[in-house]
C-alpha cells in the first residue's frame, strides 16, 4: 500500500469513528429521562427529599406589637435589569424595561410609602445597587424603611449548581451591600425565590435572621436543616402576593388590570386581618411602579388603614418580634 493510499484508510477510519461517537452521543441525547423519577423512590427516600429544607415549628406570635391585629409588610424586590444582564440577554427592550424601575419605578414607589407613612423591605441585588447607586441613597433617606440581600446579579442558583461559586457572590453580595447600607444585611431572599442543595447551610453559615423565599405557610416558622431547627426565620412569600403574575411580561400577565388584581390582594389582607396572622406581598419597582398600578397600590393602603389595629412594619422588625415571642 502507497503512503497516500495509507494516509486515506486512515481518514476514512477517522470518519468511520467520528461517526459512530457522534451516533452513540445522538442516541444518548435522544434518550428520555425515566418519568416521574420520585416514584421509584421508597418514602424514606422521599421524606429525606423533603426535610432537606422544611417547615418547622410555626411562629405566629400570641400578640403583634400594640395590641394590633395583622401584621403587613410591603417588600420590593429592586431587580431592574440584573435577571437580563445575567441571562445575556441585551436587548434594548428588556433592559430598558429593567432600567423603567430606577429611573421611575422607584422614586414614584417612595413617594407613595412617604405619603402614607409606610416602611418597605427592599431586597436588592448587590448589581442592581451598583449600577444605580443613588437607590441605596433615596431608600436610606427615609429612614424607615430596611434593604435585604438578593443575591449578586439575580443568578439562578439552581442553574448555578456550584457550592463554591453559589458561597462567593452570596459573600460578595452581602459585603457589598454591607458597605453601601452601612451595616450588615440581616434578611435574604433568594433570586426568584429559588434555593439550590447549598443555600440554606449557607444562609444559616453567613448568621442571617430570616429568611423570605419560601410558601409552607401563611405565618412565620422556623426553618429546618436536614430535619433540624436552622434558628434561621422564614417570613413567607406567595405567588399570590406578587406583582409579576398580574402585571409581568412586556405584554402584562394574566390580569393586567389594577383593579381586578387589587380585589385580589385586598381579599389575602382581609383574610390575613380575620385570621390575626400576617400579611407579606412582593412586589417590583419596574413592574409595580408604572402610574396606574401604583395607583391601585395607594388604594390598597389606604383600605388597610382603614381598618384598626393594622402594623405596618419591615420584615427585620416582624422577625425580630416574632424571635422574642
Amino acid at each position: 500500500m502507497t503512503r497516500r493510499q495509507c494516509t486515506s484508510a486512515a481518514a476514512v477510519a477517522l470518519v468511520v469513528v467520528l461517526a459512530t461517537c457522534a451516533g452513540d452521543t445522538l442516541a444518548a441525547q435522544q434518550t428520555p429521562a425515566p418519568p416521574f423519577p420520585g416514584a421509584r423512590l421508597s418514602i424514606d427516600e422521599l421524606r429525606q427529599q423533603l426535610t432537606r429544607v422544611s417547615a418547622g415549628r410555626r411562629l405566629k406570635p400570641r400578640a403583634w406589637p400594640n395590641g394590633s391585629r395583622v401584621a403587613v409588610a410591603f417588600t420590593f424586590d429592586v431587580d431592574n435589569v440584573t435577571g437580563a444582564l445575567a441571562r445575556g440577554d441585551l436587548g434594548t427592550g428588556v433592559l430598558s424595561r429593567g432600567e423603567y424601575g430606577a429611573i421611575d419605578g422607584l422614586p414614584r414607589v417612595l413617594r407613595l410609602l412617604d405619603t402614607h407613612k409606610v416602611p418597605a423591605t427592599f431586597f436588592i441585588p448587590a448589581v442592581s445597587a451598583a449600577l444605580h447607586p443613588q437607590m441605596v441613597t433615596d431608600i436610606l433617606s427615609k429612614q424607615r424603611h430596611e434593604i435585604g440581600v438578593h443575591g449578586w446579579i439575580h443568578e439562578s442558583l439552581p442553574a448555578l449548581n456550584d457550592e463554591a461559586e453559589e458561597r462567593r457572590l452570596l459573600t460578595q453580595s452581602i459585603d457589598y451591600l454591607t458597605k453601601a447600607i452601612g451595616k450588615r444585611p440581616v434578611g435574604y431572599r433568594a433570586p426568584a425565590w429559588e434555593f439550590s442543595r447549598y443555600t440554606m447551610k449557607q444562609v444559616k453559615e453567613a448568621g442571617f435572621l430570616y429568611d423570605s423565599s419560601m410558601m409552607a405557610s401563611d405565618d412565620a416558622y422556623e426553618i429546618l436543616l436536614e430535619g433540624q431547627p436552622s434558628g434561621v426565620i422564614e417570613l413567607p412569600i406567595e405567588w399570590i402576593l406578587d406583582d409579576v403574575p398580574y402585571f409581568g411580561g412586556t405584554a402584562g400577565g394574566s390580569l393586567p388590570s389594577g383593579e381586578l388584581a387589587g380585589r385580589v390582594l385586598q381579599a389575602e389582607f382581609d383574610g390575613a386581618y380575620a385570621e390575626g396572622g400576617l400579611y407579606i406581598i412582593t412586589l417590583h419597582p419596574h413592574v409595580v411602579g408604572h402610574r396606574s398600578r401604583v395607583a391601585m397600590l395607594d388604594r390598597l393602603i389606604a383600605y388597610m388603614k382603614t381598618k384598626p389595629g393594622v402594623w405596618f412594619a419591615t420584615l427585620e422588625q416582624i422577625a425580630a418580634h416574632v424571635k422574642a415571642q
